[in-house]
């Protein structure tokens, strides 16, 4: 893009909600969203990408192989788009069977044709268009969304109570056995036949549950409405980090006394805090695979953080990335993140596939960007929902990290508070 100018904003929030209505007169965009946090990376409010001039889509065999040469291929350019949690078939050559109810493609990544940034009261618009024509254009659209509640949406689920329970149960019964230590189980929530706004759903979501990965995804017929907390991998010059969420309580923000118990709860449990040093090896395993010897180290461990609902436990693992490597092998050598899957690896994504019932699709997987340096930073597609509105289905999905310590009963709980943002919003 040789094109950018930049222009004075005084309400953010009033320009983010024009960005977004801009947006979706288009096929394919990606609205990426810090909903105010003080991150360091990156270094924006938001950030969106619209139109297509040139993409690259493929299904799990030799998907990163096909985006390697895609981006060795073509100049230096903003490059935005998804991974899909079953590239883990090429990864670790596994399977998946279980049905897939939206459709996105196990790889898509599009060379935007506009790119807008939003950051301290000002955007800047990349384009080999005229970015002031963007600029007014994005202005003359309204500052609200168009509300369009769905009707009667009656949410069903693949699993029932019992059900979960037993299968967790199960699952401690593999951990017993020496055959894993810690494994993500998940669960479908889902809808059909429904009728819906894509943006006003996620505007609605995004105000219930504001996350520094929050993302409106657009390919096509298909929707992402994500909220999400957590960074899956991030390059900044030489440096590279990830920090995966071990560890969730629920808040009380009617009694500060009883919000503060839930947070102690965290840094005192054993269970916890077991889920996150596992998962945290497990980054630091994966680093270790495009980093230089001995730069892999834990920047910060059993780090507290507090969102909307919930306190999460996170940690920081950085490393300097070796000369001469392709970012897409980084995101090769680490997918799919260990958050989402457990440890060992290969092990817990058969067991995964075992005993969930749907696929994971883009849940689990990572939606991001590379600037032309070829920086760039990947969130976990957690705390999302999808739609396909060519069908009418909606898919949402929740689960917990399983350990020896876990409760069953527990584990049911802690997966239906991660899933009640998103029910809320549609009922």
């Amino acid at each position: 893009m040789k094109k950018s100018l930049s222009f004075p904003v005084p309400d953010v929030t009033d320009f983010k909600i024009r960005m977004l209505n801009w947006a979706n007169r288009f096929s394919i965009f990606c609205f990426l969203d810090n909903q105010q946090y003080d991150l360091s990376v990156p270094a924006f409010e938001c950030m969106l990408a619209a139109g297509c001039k040139k993409k690259v889509v493929a299904a799990a065999g030799n998907a990163f192989d096909t985006l390697k040469q895609f981006v060795e291929s073509e100049k230096p350019e903003w490059l935005f788009g998804h991974l899909g949690y079953d590239l883990k078939n090429e990864t670790e050559d596994l399977y998946s069977d279980h049905a897939d109810g939206i459709g996105f493609d196990d790889l898509h990544f599009f060379v935007p044709e506009f790119v807008v940034k939003l950051k301290a009261g000002e955007v800047q618009i990349y384009s080999e268009h005229n970015p002031s024509a963007v600029f007014l254009e994005i202005l003359s659209l309204p500052g609200s969304i168009a509300t369009k509640v769905p009707s009667s949406v009656k949410i069903h689920t693949r699993i029932g109570r019992s059900r979960y329970i037993d299968i967790i149960r199960a699952l401690r019964s593999h951990i017993l056995r020496g055959d894993c230590y810690e494994i993500n189980f998940c669960q479908e929530f889902y809808a059909e036949q429904v009728q819906m706004e894509p943006l006003y759903l996620y505007h609605r979501l995004a105000g219930l549950s504001p996350n520094p990965f929050s993302v409106c995804y657009k390919v096509q017929n298909k929707y992402c409405l994500c909220a999400s907390p957590e960074r899956y991998l991030s390059k900044k010059g030489s440096r590279i980090f990830s920090q995966p969420i071990k560890g969730t309580s629920k808040r009380d923000l009617q009694d500060a006394g009883k919000d503060k118990v839930q947070k102690e709860y965290l840094l005192s449990s054993a269970k916890e805090k077991s889920e996150n040093v596992m998962v945290v090896d497990l980054v630091r395993n994966d680093l270790s695979r495009f980093c230089e010897p001995g730069s892999v180290r834990v920047e910060e461990l059993f780090g507290l953080y507090s969102f909307p609902q919930v306190h999460q436990m996170i940690s920081t693992v950085s490393g300097t990335i070796k000369k001469d490597i392709c970012w897409t092998d980084c995101i090769r050598a680490s997918f799919p993140m260990g958050s989402m899957t457990g440890a060992p690896k290969k092990k817990v994504m058969e067991l995964i596939e075992q005993y969930e019932q749907t696929k994971r699709g883009l849940f689990s997987g990572s939606i991001g960007y590379v600037d032309p340096s070829g920086d760039f930073d990947f969130n976990v597609v957690i705390r999302s929902l999808f739609y396909n509105a060519d069908t009418g289905y909606i898919s949402f999905q929740a689960g917990s990290g399983i350990t020896f310590y876990s409760d069953a009963e527990q584990e049911y709980e802690e997966c239906l508070l991660k899933a009640e943002a998103i029910k809320s919003i549609l009922t």
